[in-house]
């Protein structure tokens, strides 16, 4: 199922259709706060200590912090609701409480978010959203709230985590109760055969005035980003059951300096990051480090303590990109330092400086200023044969060309766009701006670094073997080389010869035509022995294998040259 989110920088129903909602800007006055993170172990979710500051001369009217808001159906009632990816409870504040056709619990609960939070008592509704019904979802029932989304026009929040980081199913769960897990769960559960997963495409306009469209959906991609799929999974953290949409962050990277991230949440890998993508928070909250890396360098930039927040110029471009999962993605430029109503030369930076308590499962909080530049897809995992879902994973494609991010940046804020701008990040990988990478290779390399000792022994020991292996054969080639039988050719003998009379018998012949040569008999053998009848025979070759150790060098066949051969006598052997 599909939903179209028009978006503005503060927004309210004014239109809307079966998946198409059409909003306008309204104004909010409330100051600026800084947000005060305090891990919470009961619910894990964040509470705030929302100190406001009555000298900001910033408020939410004055600078571009968009949220996003959709239409959801409870008790046969549309109400708006933010749609946040760092939380997984469904609240909501009508009109009148408790709101009309839903069943009221006397469970009571106070929901708290990074900023503001809401109370009221758990109840349960049919509820409807993206099309798909859920016959009874739990819920809270809110009679009291502080957040400023609802200044936006919001009436509420539909959290898209984790059943895990569910408030409202912890607690229904103490009553030995399994019916309150999230609205994406139950959604899912009523759609088997939908893929388990979410796609957000959140959008910009140049022009505060303009009405913004993107798109929310469940179990299909928008075509026009189809290209996600091909892109290889981000892996949350941890990898099994998380409890919210985390992953790690490889390295930051701000013109050509990539500057590498730490962690301080347990088990995670010490030179990355652990991030939380959260759809509900407009800016980035990182570690000051990181903050001082991006803004530092800028001319003319400065921290204003009082706020919390770096003041940048607004003709400062910042090119910059995040690699998470091995893959680049840049940022648009407009939302590193949004501009303000107060002073079109000074902006702020969207990177807010924030330390989270040792304990809490992650170090940034990223928010919209970074998602408007990635399509993203949240992949719950699928049902298999028993019911279960599998491992959860994300998907990113970048949709920012960071050229025409720079013709977009100066076209609002003067000066001469860069041109040719492409990213490096780790083990050099790159991005140019019209180029998605789909590689990713950050964990492996991690898990080779980790065998490397083991595999370079292993290396080590098969070289060994081979060169062993290599030497003995040499070894046993050479000795059966000088062991090999060598044939010799004797001396007063060839072998093989053709047969040809060898002896040849003068005869009286009155014929002078004729030699008086005439053939002898063909028997060697038996004229070398005396008074040995003439017998027929047949030619028997003599053998020439010889072997080193029964070949004797052989002597002339005879004895005593020049002196004639006599009756009886024979050649010595020359074997």
């Amino acid at each position: 199922m599909k939903l179209s989110i028009p978006f503005s920088l503060a927004l309210m129903v004014a239109v809307s259709s079966a998946h198409k909602f059409t909003v306008k800007k309204v104004k909010h006055s409330d100051p600026l706060q800084r947000r005060s993170p305090v891990y919470s172990p009961s619910d894990l979710q964040i509470n705030v200590d929302a100190a406001t500051t009555s000298n900001s001369t910033f408020d939410l009217s004055s600078i571009h912090d968009l949220i996003y808001l959709a239409n959801v159906t409870v008790g046969g009632v549309v109400y708006s609701v933010q749609l946040d990816t760092g939380s997984s409870d469904l609240f909501i504040k009508g009109d009148t409480y408790p709101i009309p056709n839903t069943n009221e619990t006397t469970l009571t609960y106070n929901l708290t978010y990074a900023i503001g939070w809401a109370s009221g008592h758990i109840a349960y509704a049919p509820v409807e959203f993206v099309g798909i019904p859920v016959p009874s979802q739990a819920f809270l029932d809110a009679d009291k709230v502080n957040n400023p989304a609802f200044g936006y026009g919001a009436q509420g929040i539909a959290g898209l985590g984790f059943t895990r980081l569910s408030s409202i199913d912890l607690e229904v769960n103490s009553t030995s109760s399994s019916t309150g897990r999230s609205l994406l769960y139950n959604l899912f559960a009523a759609n088997p055969a939908e893929q388990n997963f979410i796609a957000f495409a959140l959008q910009r306009s140049s022009d505060p005035q303009d009405d913004v469209e993107g798109s929310f959906a469940i179990g299909e991609l928008e075509p026009a980003y189809a290209a996600v799929a091909g892109n290889e999974h981000i892996s949350t953290w941890p990898i099994n059951s998380p409890y919210r949409w985390n992953v790690l962050l490889d390295a930051v990277i701000v013109n050509d300096t990539i500057t590498v991230p730490t962690t301080k949440v347990v088990g995670a890998p010490s030179n990355k990051a652990v991030v939380l993508m959260d759809s509900g928070s407009s800016y980035t909250y990182a570690p000051k480090e990181i903050c001082d890396a991006i803004y530092g360098g800028v001319a003319g930039a400065a921290f204003d303590s009082s706020l919390g927040y770096w003041r940048v110029p607004c003709s400062a471009e910042i090119d910059m990109a995040l690699q998470i999962g091995g893959q680049v993605f840049p940022i648009h430029p407009l939302d590193v330092n949004p501009s303000t109503a107060v002073d079109p030369t000074l902006c702020i930076g969207s990177f807010v400086p924030q330390s989270f308590n040792i304990g809490t499962d992650f170090d940034w909080l990223i928010g919209d200023n970074f998602l408007r530049s990635v399509y993203s897809v949240y992949d719950f995992g699928d049902f298999d044969s028993t019911g279960q879902m599998g491992n959860p994973y994300m998907k990113l494609l970048s949709v920012i060309d960071a050229d025409q991010a720079s013709v977009d940046f100066h076209d609002q804020r003067g000066g001469t766009p860069r041109t040719n701008i492409t990213y490096s990040g780790l083990n050099g990988i790159s991005v140019a701006p019209s180029f998605s990478i789909s590689t990713d290779i950050s964990n492996s390399l991690e898990l080779i670094g980790k065998f490397i000792p083991a595999m370079l022994g292993i290396v080590a020991l098969n070289a060994l073997i081979l060169i062993v292996c290599c030497t003995v054969w040499l070894i046993n080639f050479i000795r059966k080389r000088r062991l090999r039988p060598v044939a010799r050719t004797p001396r007063a003998r060839m072998s093989p010869m053709p047969p040809v009379d060898v002896r040849l018998s003068r005869a009286p012949s009155h014929d002078s035509s004729n030699s008086g040569m005439v053939p002898m008999p063909m028997n060697p053998r038996n004229t070398y022995v005396a008074g040995s009848p003439n017998s027929p025979h047949t030619y028997e070759p003599v053998s020439m294998a010889f072997t080193e150790d029964t070949f004797v060098p052989p002597s002339p066949a005879f004895h005593g040259f020049g002196k004639g051969v006599q009756s009886g006598d024979r050649p010595k052997s020359v074997a």
